[in-house]
């Protein structure tokens, strides 16, 4: 098991990346750790029961494949006492957004970069009135992960990758100096010259994902091997690739179906983080996923009948359990 001495303050001058992570669960608490083992200048945002098992026992990365723990790492729930970043990896949950991203404005310099490594196509639309079109970049993240325990995040597969790049398709020093972090940490990562097709390349895995899983209950495995079911999948990832073909983004008319080797290479075990909040009974971001494909497949005249079908049969589910019923 990797281990590392911690993180410095990001105030020091080592001229290493300063970066925040805010929302330290699967995604950010995921790829935060890779950062701080390839030597950034890591500041974590959480809280609750995570951040107090932060504070006394640091971060741990529960996987098979790539166990990592950090005995000490920088968290806080204020944001404001990081001190001016380079860049902000933002991966809290979209129903979060405007709150968190309000939280970050006393951190957010000239040059600062933010990427949102949240789910969906819509994510920027609600932080470029906060931060505006310069500071934001584009960004999707592949891994399985979520939150075991507080203080631990479960990786399933080997499954780790970022893509990231400036909107105009320019390499950035932003963009660079943030990508050679990535692979001191060994990250996966790749800089995109067409972000806004990356967003919907994930798009299309996400939806067809979560949407199968969370109305099926169950994992990606006995999901693609029932004819029915796996047809369905099919369906939901097809009509994503319609609908962001009709809003103009360069996706090949068969990209769902050049798709089948990524969901057939799945562990069988391995579901989405909607799935996962739906057996918790938290919220659920139905309303930016599959929901997300109806709205806007509405703007274009693309009918979306899967991905309704979907959401309406999880709409019950969608604003999670009250804490009574936990």
């Amino acid at each position: 098991m990797a281990k590392t001495g911690g993180c410095r303050t990001l105030a020091d001058k080592e001229g290493r990346v300063r970066i925040a992570i805010m929302g330290s669960g699967g995604v950010g608490g995921y790829f935060g750790a890779k950062l701080v083992l390839g030597g950034a200048d890591v500041a974590f945002v959480a809280r609750g029961a995570h951040l107090a098992a932060m504070r006394r026992h640091g971060l741990t990365i529960e996987s098979a494949h790539d166990p990592i723990h950090l005995p000490k790492v920088a968290v806080t729930d204020d944001p404001s006492t990081i001190g001016p970043v380079d860049m902000v990896l933002f991966c809290v949950k979209l129903w979060d957004t405007e709150d968190a991203a309000r939280q970050l404005v006393p951190i957010v310099g000239p040059e600062t970069g933010i990427i949102s490594f949240q789910n969906g196509v819509q994510k920027d639309d609600m932080l470029r009135p906060i931060f505006g079109d310069k500071a934001l970049m584009g960004g999707v993240a592949y891994v399985g992960t979520t939150i075991g325990r507080p203080g631990v995040i479960l990786q399933t597969g080997q499954l780790q990758r970022l893509v990231f790049g400036e909107y105009d398709g320019r390499r950035s020093a932003r963009a660079e100096a943030f990508l050679a972090a990535c692979k001191k940490g060994g990250i996966n990562a790749e800089l995109s010259d067409d972000v806004r097709r990356s967003l919907w390349e994930k798009f299309v895995v996400l939806v067809a994902m979560s949407g199968a899983t969370a109305s099926m209950r169950q994992t990606i495995g006995p999901v693609r091997s029932h004819p029915l079911t796996r047809e369905f999948l099919l369906d939901l990832a097809r009509e994503v690739v319609a609908v962001g073909r009709a809003h103009g983004v360069n996706l090949p008319a068969d990209y769902a179906e050049q798709r089948i080797p990524f969901f057939d290479g799945w562990p069988p075990e391995m579901t989405a983080s909607m799935h996962h909040d739906l057996n918790a009974g938290k919220p659920l971001e139905l309303r930016w996923l599959s929901g997300g494909v109806v709205d806007l497949g509405a703007t274009v005249a693309v009918p979306t009948p899967m991905n309704r079908a979907v959401r309406d049969i999880l709409t019950l589910h969608a604003e999670g359990r009250p804490a009574s019923a936990h």
